[in-house]
C-alpha cells in the first residue's frame, strides 16, 4: 500500500513539474522562439561552416561568411516580404468582401444547376473576415520575426563558434556520451540540411509557378510554402490555402482550381515520391503525432511554433531511437513503415 502511494505521489510532482516547465515556457516563449530557430539554422548551416574551414578560409573567415550570407538573406527577405505582408494587410478589406462575393456566386451557380444548398447557412459558417485576419495576423508574426532578426543571426554566429570547442568539451567530460552525441547530432543534422533544400526547392517552384500565374504576392507563399513543408502532410494543403483564395479574388475559380493542382502535383513529386527516397521513411511521424504535436506547440510557442513542431519531434524522435531503453517511444511516435532510421 506504502509502494503504491508513492509511486502516486511520485506522479503527481512529475506531472506538476512538467506543467510548471510547460507554463515557464508558454511565458518565455518571446525568448524561445528566436533560440530554436537560431538552433535549427546552426544545424543547417554547420556543414557548410565546417566545409569552408576545411578547404582552409580558418574559422574567422569562414564565420564571417556564413554571417554575411545570413545577413543578404535576411535582409532581402525583409525587404520584399515585409513589403508584401504590409501591402497585404491594406488590401484585407476588399479581399473579404471579393471572397465572399464569389463564394456567394459559386453558390447561386450550384443552385442553377439544381444542386440546392443552404447558401445563408455556408456564408455564416464560412467567415471570410476570420480567414483572411488569420492569415495577416501570422504573416504579421512571420515579418516582426525577420524584422527582430540581429538576435537570431548572434545567436547562430555564437553557437557556431562554440561547436568545434563543444565536441572538443564533451569528450573530454565523457566519451561515451561524446560518440552518442556524434551519432545523433550527425543524424539531425542530415534531416535538417536535406530537408531545407527540399522545402526550398519546393518554395521556388511554387514561387515560380504563381509568377507564371500572375498570382499577386507569388515570393511571399514560396516562402510560405518553403516553411510549411517542413510539416508533412498537411503543411503543403495549409500553405495552398492563401494562394488558392488570392486566386480565386484575382481571376476565377477555374483558376484558383488550376492553382490547387499545381500545388497537388508539387506534393506528390516532391513530398511523396523524392523526399521519401532522400531522407528515408524511418524519419517519417505518426499522422496524429503531427496533429498533435501542431495543436501543442502552436498553443505553447504561438504561430512559429507549429512551423517548428515537426523540426522538434523529429529531433526527439531521432534521439530517443539513439537509446535502447527509450527506442519503442520513437517507434511508437513513428509512422508505421520502416523505423529504421538512416
Amino acid at each position: 500500500m506504502k509502494s503504491k502511494t508513492i509511486n502516486i505521489g511520485y506522479i503527481f510532482i512529475v506531472a506538476a513539474s512538467v506543467v510548471i516547465v510547460l507554463a515557464g515556457m508558454k511565458i518565455a516563449s518571446a525568448i524561445i522562439v528566436p533560440f530554436l530557430l537560431a538552433l535549427f539554422l546552426t544545424i543547417i548551416l554547420a556543414p557548410l561552416f565546417l566545409w569552408l574551414k576545411k578547404i582552409g578560409l580558418g574559422e574567422l573567415f569562414s564565420l564571417l561568411s556564413i554571417v554575411l550570407l545570413m545577413f543578404i538573406i535576411i535582409a532581402s527577405l525583409v525587404t520584399i516580404v515585409g513589403n508584401s505582408i504590409q501591402d497585404f494587410s491594406v488590401n484585407i478589406p476588399f479581399y473579404e468582401q471579393k471572397l465572399r462575393a464569389d463564394l456567394r456566386e459559386m453558390l447561386e451557380t450550384l443552385d442553377g444547376w439544381g444542386i440546392h444548398v443552404p447558401k445563408e447557412d455556408i456564408l455564416s459558417m464560412f467567415q471570410t473576415s476570420s480567414i483572411m485576419q488569420y492569415i495577416a495576423t501570422t504573416l504579421k508574426s512571420l515579418g516582426s520575426l525577420l524584422t527582430n532578426s540581429f538576435m537570431i543571426i548572434l545567436t547562430v554566429t555564437f553557437m557556431l563558434m562554440e561547436l568545434s570547442q563543444f565536441a572538443h568539451k564533451l569528450q573530454f567530460a565523457n566519451k561515451n556520451g561524446f560518440n552518442q552525441f556524434i551519432q545523433v547530432s550527425n543524424k539531425i543534422k542530415y534531416y535538417m540540411l536535406l530537408k531545407a533544400l527540399l522545402s526550398a526547392v519546393t518554395g521556388v517552384i511554387v514561387t515560380i509557378m504563381l509568377e507564371l500565374v500572375g498570382v499577386h504576392y507569388s515570393v511571399l507563399w514560396g516562402l510560405v510554402a518553403f516553411l510549411l513543408n517542413f510539416i508533412p502532410n498537411i503543411g503543403s494543403i495549409i500553405a495552398a490555402i492563401p494562394a488558392v483564395l488570392m486566386a480565386l479574388v484575382q481571376f476565377s475559380f477555374g483558376s484558383a482550381l488550376i492553382i490547387a493542382g499545381g500545388y497537388i502535383v508539387i506534393n506528390i513529386l516532391i513530398g511523396s515520391i523524392i523526399e521519401p527516397k532522400v531522407l528515408g521513411r524511418g524519419l517519417g511521424l505518426s499522422p496524429l503525432v503531427i496533429f498533435l504535436s501542431l495543436i501543442f506547440w502552436g498553443w505553447l510557442l504561438g504561430p512559429i511554433g507549429m512551423l517548428l513542431s515537426i523540426p522538434l519531434m523529429i529531433m526527439i524522435k531521432i534521439s530517443l531511437d539513439a537509446q535502447p531503453n527509450t527506442r519503442w517511444v520513437a517507434i511508437l511516435l513513428g509512422s508505421g513503415g520502416d523505423t529504421k532510421i538512416v
